[in-house]
């Protein structure tokens, strides 16, 4: 039976007249990458003029924007089912770069992450984060039913994005482990699976994550940097408390593009996890707010998206890509703020980094692909 509902949507995939894609995730896409560049280039100039090119991270940033941007249009103008056949061979290809990373790996920050040659690189678990969302959406897809069973459908399930988090914690990530993971939780939640095998599962979690920190030292001093910071000012607590220093003066309106103080080699990777703090102190609290406003309008297509795709695989992909970038700003504002310890995370769109830029705007892709069908 589910061989013919799933030859029915290809059929009707096929048959059906491709709409114009979501038109207002493609602008505020482009307006946050617009944001994005400038801002690294605000916020990188200073770091970069000690490579001798004030533009050195501009370019970069501009040329895996533009890798992005054509693999965005590239996955637009694919049947997002294709991806359903390719699903389990992506997560297998996933998994052997996790573990390839693991022993050849380039050690970046203290995280064996990173695979490439020179200055270029990917980071596999970048990739893996989408890679998990598709199989994700084809595996709850075909066995929903069986999400009813803790034992038959919500084991199985988890055991496979535990394995892939385990894999990620092992180089260590945690800031894309926890992405991975909450992603994950919201898809199987959507999908049908019973509260209250998830609250316990939740019950689990907790105490697994408490034990990763108790486990490294470093994240345990993390944890008391985000409670008071001030207790170690020059060490854990330093880099919360330089991304205050940064927000705080931006007041209502900014101090203005390029006139940030912070980023003048005060405040770590000003231009990577921490550029929101650059924004905010540069552009203030209506440019801080402005580009919040534009995620949430990102987040609300994406969900129209997925409640009005045609199909429960189109709907569960669309929640895990609009689900994976929510859940990045969400962390990413939250530890700049002090509301969440200080982790490893780009902002989306708008942080410097390669991968994490093009596995973006790849998921934006086919996301709009999924929009293409919409029902609505």
């Amino acid at each position: 039976m589910r061989e013919g509902k799933s030859c029915a949507v290809e059929v009707f995939c096929l048959t059906k007249a491709r709409s114009t894609p979501d038109f207002i995730i493609v602008i505020v896409t482009f307006v946050l990458l617009a944001i994005g560049v400038v801002m690294v280039y605000s916020s990188s100039a200073v770091v970069a003029a000690q490579k001798g090119d004030p533009f050195f991270f501009t370019k970069r940033q501009l040329i895996f924007a533009i890798l992005g941007i054509v693999s965005m249009f590239v996955m637009m103008n694919i049947d997002y089912w294709v991806w359903k056949k390719w699903a389990k061979t992506g997560l297998i290809i996933c998994f052997v770069l996790l573990v390839v990373v693991l022993i050849i790996g380039k050690e970046v920050n203290g995280a064996k992450s990173w695979l490439g040659v020179g200055a270029f690189g990917i980071q596999p678990a970048e990739f893996t984060k989408l890679g998990m969302a598709v199989f994700l959406a084809k595996w709850l897809s075909d066995n929903q039913k069986k999400l009813d069973s803790f034992m038959r459908g919500l084991v199985p399930t988890l055991g496979i994005v535990c394995l892939a988090f385990g894999m990620i914690m092992l180089q260590p990530d945690l800031g894309t482990g926890t992405v991975l993971l909450g992603t994950s939780v919201l898809m199987i939640f959507i999908a049908g699976a019973r509260m209250r095998h998830l609250f316990g599962l939740g019950l689990l979690g907790v105490a697994g994550f408490a034990g990763l920190i108790l486990a490294a030292p470093y994240r345990m001093k993390r944890i008391t940097a985000f409670i008071d910071p001030w207790q170690d000012p020059l060490g854990a607590g330093y880099q919360l408390i330089q991304s205050l220093y940064a927000i705080g003066p931006g007041g209502i309106m900014g101090l203005g593009i390029g006139m940030s103080r912070q980023k003048f080699l005060y405040l770590p990777e000003p231009y990577n996890d921490f550029i929101f703090s650059i924004l905010a102190e540069e552009l203030g609290f209506i440019g801080g707010t402005t580009v919040l406003l534009l995620f949430l309008l990102l987040l609300w297509r994406g969900m129209r998206i997925a409640i009005t795709a045609p199909d429960l695989f189109g709907s569960l992909l669309a929640v895990g890509i609009i689900g994976m970038v929510a859940i990045q700003v969400v962390i990413n504002v939250g530890v700049v703020t002090g509301m969440f310890p200080v982790t490893g995370i780009t902002l989306p769109f708008l942080s410097y980094g390669g991968s994490s830029l093009t596995l973006m705007l790849t998921g934006i892709g086919v996301l709009l692909n999924i929009s293409r069908y919409s029902r609505a």
